[in-house]
């Protein structure tokens, strides 16, 4: 009989123990996801190399086990003021840290140690692929007239496949909330040094280069390296009300804010305080309208205040 690729769960719990399966189960830790794709043992193969009397392989043994999983998640929050969203292990194993404000807030800024790490079960018809002492890094997308997405990619420590029934996933909220497309009433606000500009699309990259790290006595996943970016299409003006030529010549650090909802519980505001624009790429045309792609590095003041996500 086949497997069914559509029958499936993702379930993900933070580790209190790093590489210690925390046991997600589908009623407490189901995330909703579009596009999963599962590299379910990477790694290396060495050589044996032998040097025989005679000509043929000499097989290579499997060295450095991980597994890799990616997928995309809807931004959208809990629904409920100062409850996470139900992603929020996912964001946190990106190396970000959450500060909850009871009925108020949930929000997100970088850490740049200690990084949270997260179990992952993926449970295929009936096969289960387990990654442990995951850690990752995303994208927030946001398109026009599109949805806001994650665009996660996680990489864990190998377990071996299992056979296992497909868990029951209580989904709540992530299924019967339907999240909102980016348009000028759902996404009220979009600045660049504090004034209104329109726009096409906006990313913005957490940058974590994450890395299996084997020693004998001690194999993990680490984030070595954090580098955000951000890219951004927005609509031309005069230069005298926006110049970005002049914002990449002079290094003005200029804050950067989206807000994504207006609903309580379900408004997500981005802001990067202190973006360097990198020269302008180019000019587009659209619909016979100038638009400018632009590039721009977050910058840290006193640390780990380049950016903040914040749900209320």
């Amino acid at each position: 009989m086949p497997l069914f690729w559509n029958e499936k769960t993702l379930l993900i719990k933070t580790e209190t123990t790093y590489g210690t399966d925390a046991t997600p189960t589908g009623a407490a830790n189901a995330i909703l996801a579009t596009d999963v794709r599962l590299m379910p043992m990477e790694g290396q193969d060495a050589d044996r190399a032998l040097e025989m009397p005679w000509m043929g392989a000499s097989g290579t043994v499997a060295t450095e086990l991980h597994a890799k999983i990616s997928f995309k998640i809807e931004a959208k929050g809990s629904g409920t003021p100062g409850t996470p969203p139900a992603y929020a292990p996912v964001l946190k194993a990106c190396a970000l840290a959450e500060v909850i404000v009871a009925t108020t807030s949930v929000t997100y800024n970088r850490v740049s140690k200690n990084h949270s790490s997260v179990t992952i079960y993926l449970n295929i018809s009936g096969t289960l692929y387990s990654l442990i002492g995951t850690r990752g890094t995303a994208v927030l997308r946001l398109t026009t007239q599109g949805i806001l997405y994650y665009e996660v990619e996680m990489t864990g420590l190998f377990v071996m496949p299992i056979s296992q029934a497909v868990p029951a996933a209580t989904l709540g909220t992530q299924l019967s909330v339907f999240p909102l497309v980016a348009t000028s009433a759902n996404t009220p606000v979009f600045t660049i040094a504090a004034q209104p500009r329109i726009l096409r699309s906006l990313s913005l990259n957490l940058g974590n280069t994450v890395s299996p790290r084997f020693l004998v006595g001690a194999e993990s996943i680490i984030i070595e390296k954090i580098a955000e970016s951000a890219e951004m299409t927005i609509e031309a003006v005069a230069l005298s009300a926006l110049n970005p030529y002049a914002l990449a010549k002079n290094g003005t650090l200029t804050e950067v804010v989206l807000q994504h909802g207006t609903i309580a519980g379900d408004r997500l505001t981005l802001t990067l305080p202190r973006c360097r624009f990198a020269r302008p790429s180019g000019l587009e045309n659209q619909q016979g309208i100038v638009e400018w792609p632009l590039r721009a590095t977050p910058l840290p003041d006193t640390g780990n205040d380049q950016l903040t996500i914040a749900y209320t």
